[in-house]
């Protein structure tokens, strides 16, 4: 499945309906933010009534009004139009300052709830959507594409309110100067509105590729930086420079088809504007030379029908904007309708009496499963671990033995068959509830940026800040405390991106001492020695046990020397247990294990 799969564009066909959505808490805030812009753009439009006023004023055919309040003499008249243009500028300023502050706080509070909403719908989902997606463009929606919509809210939604307060205001000034050359002057307007909805509809799926151009400018960046080492020691910068250089041409070639139909929409727009705007102001001349309008109300119009006509040159711009903002929404709330595969049952079931722990029985009872890209792993896989127990499981690379660990802590869930939990199918008790009693060691062991006291503690459930005895104990039982004490800052030294600053067996028995303070019921190491030196391996292997005492343990190995003693040790082979017993039991009946012991312990030849 790729980005573009309709699995993944599943959503509504109103991107910007539900967008909008998320104003309605704040449509207060939005009704005073769009009163504000209201009110600017009607005080915007009074300059070329000021203006008209002026001019009948010093041809001697003041409006009554104004004679009214500033007398008969034009210096007063003057004086009255010149304080009531700096009162109009000022409302419009202060209005302006309202609407600029309203919008850019609506749009800073939506994207912060569009952002936790898309990120909480992407923790959600399986295992699987992370394992098939590129990491870039899972991020670009995160992060471009919600900007790109909180950039819509800052403007966009203004301009759109102001260019329809434009249209009724200024049409209202202009019939009520001359009903047929209003006509005449906006003869354009369907023209212009239709061609616009037209190129707004061709620039659709323009700006759609855009979207999915600039998440693999993100995906590429993303893995090539992640992957420096790798880069670097295969003195690879060229040809990755130049695949970086591929992906950024593709999303400049995107832009650069959107870019040649926006560009052409304004001078088609500028000369149907110009048509109208020069027969409205020819005829209005004919009529001021014939007495039928006045000096005045020909600079009125004039004004006004500029003030109309050449704003709409931006309504390309705008339904620019409004295109991006309604693909980058499509892609978010793609996120958000597509439901995970894995869901919490309506009425779950507790793992546990209320205040106890569970006894930590583990049953995989003929488990079939099969990843959908179409591989089948697991074929009738069954055993039992026993409450306190601690089991090994082994085989070849692709048994399954990895592909356990994902069903047990229901990070996917199973084709055929049950795993079950105290005799409770894990797919009967909540997501959150099944993982709270498993405590897991990765073989892909992930640090977060923090201090190494923070990561030990990061799974500690009993409060956000354990002691930090407790976290001190953690380590001495990882074997990872008295290489802490060595370093400058203790358990308060940075472990960088990732835990670049920790070797690989340090962050294996980090990782180690982060399960052990969760001080789950069951404990599940995979591959968990795989990146640790011979002596650190031996020093884990002596307090195996220790750190086993009082749980279930599951040590999947491709290490044996690091399950020889547990009580009982499984051989996967082709989905199925091929072989179960007791280590020297196992090395003694020649079968799958002996092999694989045979060839770690270099008495055979591969």
């Amino acid at each position: 499945m790729t980005d573009d799969s309709p699995e993944l564009l599943a959503t509504t066909d109103r991107p910007m309906a539900r967008l909008f959505e998320y104003l309605r808490p704040k449509r207060g805030r939005l009704y005073a933010a769009s009163a504000a812009s209201v009110a600017n753009k009607i005080l915007d439009l009074a300059p070329p009534l000021l203006v008209a006023w002026l001019v009948d004023a010093c041809v001697g055919k003041p409006p009554p009004w104004i004679v009214d309040i500033a007398g008969a003499a034009l210096a007063p008249q003057i004086v009255f139009v010149a304080i009531l243009t700096v009162i109009v500028f000022g409302l419009e300023g202060f209005f302006q300052w309202l609407y600029n502050l309203g919008f850019l706080l609506l749009a800073q509070d939506v994207q912060h709830e569009l952002r936790l909403d898309a990120y909480r719908a992407m923790q959600d989902r399986e295992l699987e959507f992370f394992e098939e997606h590129r990491l870039g463009r899972t991020l670009s929606m995160l992060n471009d594409d919600v900007n790109q919509l909180e950039r819509f809210l800052n403007t966009g939604l203004n301009e759109l309110i102001q260019l329809f307060v434009l249209i009724v205001m200024a049409s209202v000034v202009i019939f009520g100067i001359h009903w047929q050359m209003a006509l005449v002057g906006m003869a354009p307007i369907p023209v212009i509105i239709w061609g616009s909805l037209r190129f707004s509809k061709a620039l659709q799926p323009r700006y759609a590729a855009v979207r999915r151009a600039v998440g693999d400018v993100a995906s590429r960046l993303e893995n090539n930086i992640a992957g420096i080492l790798v880069v670097k020691s295969f003195t690879a910068e060229e040809y990755e420079a130049g695949r970086v250089a591929e992906e950024s041409d593709a999303y400049r070639q995107a832009n650069r088809r959107a870019i040649r139909l926006s560009a052409a929409f304004i001078p088609m727009i500028r000369m149907a504007i110009a048509l109208g705007f020069a027969g409205g102001l020819a005829l209005g001349g004919f009529w001021v030379a014939e007495g039928r309008l006045t000096a005045g109300e020909l600079v009125l119009f004039g004004m006004m029908i500029q003030r109309m006509l050449w704003p709409l040159t931006r309504l390309g711009e705008t339904l620019d904007n409004y295109q991006r903002a309604r693909a980058s929404a499509a892609k978010v709330f793609s996120l958000l309708d597509t439901p995970s595969t894995v869901k919490d049952p309506v009425a779950p079931t507790a793992l546990g009496a209320a205040g106890t722990t569970i006894r930590g029985e583990v049953r995989f009872d003929d488990v079939r499963f099969a990843y959908s890209r179409g591989e089948r792993v697991l074929n009738g896989l069954s055993f039992t671990v026993a409450p306190g127990e601690m089991v090994g499981i082994a085989g070849p690379t692709g048994a399954g033995k990895s592909t356990i660990v994902k069903l047990l802590l229901r990070l996917y869930d199973v084709t055929g068959g049950a795993v079950r939990i105290d005799g409770i199918d894990v797919r009967e008790v909540t997501q959150r509830d099944l993982r709270c009693h498993i405590a897991l060691v990765s073989q892909d062991v992930y640090l977060f940026h923090g201090t190494i006291r923070d990561n030990i503690a990061y799974g500690y459930v009993a409060s956000a800040s354990p002691p930090l005895a407790k976290v001190e104990d953690a380590a001495k039982r990882a074997q990872l405390h008295d290489f802490i004490m060595t370093l400058p800052h203790g358990y308060e030294t940075l472990v960088g991106e990732r835990g670049i600053k920790l070797s690989g067996g340090q962050r294996q028995r980090l990782s180690i001492a982060r399960a052990i303070l969760k001080d789950a019921p069951i404990l599940v190491l995979d591959e968990a020695t795989s990146s640790v030196d011979t002596e650190t391996e031996r020093q884990i292997q002596l307090s195996l046990a220790l750190l086993a005492k009082g749980r279930t343990a599951i040590v999947i190995a491709h290490r044996l020397s690091t399950i020889r003693h547990a009580d009982r040790i499984l051989v996967l082979k082709d989905g199925a247990v091929a072989e179960e017993g007791h280590h020297d039991d196992l090395v003694a009946r020649g079968g799958t294990y002996a092999d694989l012991w045979n060839v770690q312990s270099g008495q055979v030849t591969v």
